[in-house]
């Protein structure tokens, strides 16, 4: 069917993945230099590669460093929290690291105590204000305290909340408090009309897409490894749940990652 294929011609469009684990996809299926190569092929051409944790957050500057087009994000995903935050904050000063995080709330798998994923969620909160940096956001089963966080914190002026799953109602929360919703291939998802609702009520100019691969493949690839060329099939169904072309979506999140993670016009 078409879209299956990414490497089918772009439409000259092209794509920003504002969130992607490109050691992790390694582990899944291609290597970053395969991933990298099949994105640019596919019109995706610039990756925001995320860190969980201390080695992972090196790994992502790691890839960074070897591949024109990609960035990362140095922070302690809430999974992660009772590791504390040693370390990230000397990681913040590399040249390839554009935001903090991803860093948040998990209260679905509870792998961390919640008390503690709040206190590191809020240090990093504070680590995004004293660098300057874009602040990227987990939230699961955790909205509730999520905004509590933040409004005790003080948002950044440039906040993701990344592979949005509330509907309407948390997305004019998020929107209000002045964050960007980043969607997944969970907006393709027959199960998710809430998420396609929430894409529907975000302005154009505070959308971004990702594939958070190698998580939550877009249909029709569900049920196999997630990579940065499938970030289109993202941006396709945001658009058709908007009913405009796919061309204002593409030009609206490229426009908006640049802004928000201060990206070179050129892509530098």
């Amino acid at each position: 069917m078409p879209g299956d294929d990414p490497t089918l011609a772009t439409g000259g469009l092209r794509w920003t993945d504002d969130h992607c684990h490109l050691a992790l996809g390694a582990d899944g299926g291609a290597g970053a230099a395969e991933q990298v190569g099949e994105a640019r092929a596919a019109g995706v051409e610039r990756l925001i590669t995320v860190g969980t944790d201390l080695d992972g957050s090196r790994g992502a500057i790691a890839s960074a460093r070897a591949h024109d087009g990609v960035w990362a994000t140095a922070g302690v995903h809430p999974h992660d929290a009772s590791q504390g935050l040693d370390g990230i904050e000397a990681l913040l000063a590399e040249p390839e690291v554009v935001a903090v995080g991803e860093c948040g709330l998990d209260y679905h798998y509870d792998h961390s105590p919640r008390d503690t994923q709040r206190a590191v969620f809020a240090a990093q909160v504070a680590l995004a204000h004293a660098h300057d940096l874009a602040l990227v956001v987990h939230t699961r089963e955790a909205w509730a305290d999520t905004f509590a966080v933040l409004e005790a914190e003080g948002l950044p002026e440039r906040t993701v909340i990344h592979c949005f799953t509330g509907g309407p109602d948390e997305a004019r929360r998020c929107l209000d408090l002045g964050a960007h919703l980043s969607f997944s291939g969970i907006v393709t998802f027959k199960g998710a009309p809430e998420v396609r609702e929430a894409a529907v009520l975000c302005p154009l100019d505070r959308l971004l897409v990702e594939t958070d691969s190698p998580y939550l493949a877009p249909v029709p690839h569900r049920g196999r490894p997630n990579r940065p060329a499938l970030v289109p099939l993202v941006g396709e169904a945001v658009a058709a749940a908007r009913g405009v072309a796919t061309a204002a979506v593409a030009e609206a999140t490229w426009a908006n990652a640049e802004r928000v993670y201060h990206l070179g016009a050129d892509g530098s």
